[in-house]
C-alpha cells in the first residue's frame, strides 16, 4: 500500500513539475513575441508589421507565434494592455493617504522611468494615438479614463484640504503625463535641446527635479 501511495505521490510532483515548466516556457515565449512585436510596431506601425516579422525577431517558429496569440490584433492588444498597467503602476503613488508633494513627485519619478526605460512601448502608443488610436479598444479607453478620475478626485480632495492650490486635476495629469514621455518619445528633440548625443540619468535626473518644482512647486500651498 506504502509502495502504492509512493509511486502516486512521485507521479502527481512529476506532474507539478512539468506544469511548472511548461508555464515557464509559455511565460518565456510570450514575453519574447511581445518584446519583438514591440519594437517592430514602434518601427513600422501595425499595418507595416507581418506577423512572420515579430516570429524572426522572437527567434520562434510562426505556428509559436500562433499557438500563443490568435492573430496580429491579439499581439497588439496585449502591448497597448502591458503598457497602461506600467502607467497604472506609476499612478498607485497618488494616493489620499499621502501628501500631495511627496504623491506628485513620486508619480513624475515612476512615470518619467516607466517611459524611459520602455522607449519601444511608449513610441507604439503615440504612433497608434497619431493615427486616431484604431486599435485602443473601448475597454482600454474606458479603464484609462476610470483610473484618471479616481486619481483626479484625489487631487480635488487635496484641494479641498486646503493643501494644493486650485487647478483642474485633469489638465495636470495631461500637463504631467506628457512632459514625463517627452523624454522618451522625442529623445532626439530632448537632445537637440540639451545639445548632447544622447540622454544621461543625469538629464533624467534634472528633468524630474524641473517637472516637480515648476509644476508641482507652483501648486503647493
Amino acid at each position: 500500500m506504502e509502495n502504492v501511495k509512493s509511486k502516486r505521490s512521485a507521479r502527481g510532483k512529476a506532474a507539478a513539475t512539468g506544469s511548472g515548466q511548461e508555464e515557464k516556457i509559455r511565460e518565456r515565449n510570450e514575453r519574447q513575441i511581445l518584446e519583438a512585436a514591440t519594437v517592430l510596431f514602434s518601427r513600422k506601425g501595425f499595418q507595416g508589421t507581418r506577423t512572420s516579422e515579430i516570429a524572426e525577431a522572437a527567434g520562434l517558429p510562426k505556428a509559436n507565434v500562433y499557438y500563443y496569440f490568435s492573430s496580429k490584433e491579439q499581439i497588439y492588444s496585449a502591448v497597448i494592455r502591458h503598457l497602461i498597467a506600467g502607467w497604472d503602476d506609476a499612478l498607485q503613488q497618488i494616493r489620499a493617504d499621502r501628501e500631495p508633494a511627496e504623491a506628485l513627485e513620486a508619480y513624475v519619478r515612476a512615470k518619467l522611468d516607466y517611459a524611459w526605460h520602455n522607449k519601444e512601448e511608449s513610441r507604439m502608443f503615440a504612433t497608434e494615438i497619431l493615427a486616431g488610436a484604431p486599435f485602443l479598444s473601448r475597454r482600454d479607453r474606458e479603464h484609462m479614463r476610470d483610473v484618471t478620475k479616481e486619481r483626479s478626485e484625489i487631487i480635488e480632495h487635496w484641494i479641498r484640504q486646503g493643501k494644493l492650490k486650485p487647478v483642474d486635476p485633469r489638465h495636470l495629469f495631461i500637463i504631467l503625463w506628457s512632459s514625463t514621455q517627452f523624454y522618451a518619445d522625442f529623445d532626439k528633440l530632448a537632445c537637440d535641446a540639451l545639445e548632447t548625443t544622447r540622454l544621461t540619468a543625469a538629464d533624467l535626473e534634472t528633468a524630474a527635479q524641473t517637472i516637480v518644482q515648476t509644476v508641482i512647486g507652483s501648486l503647493l500651498k
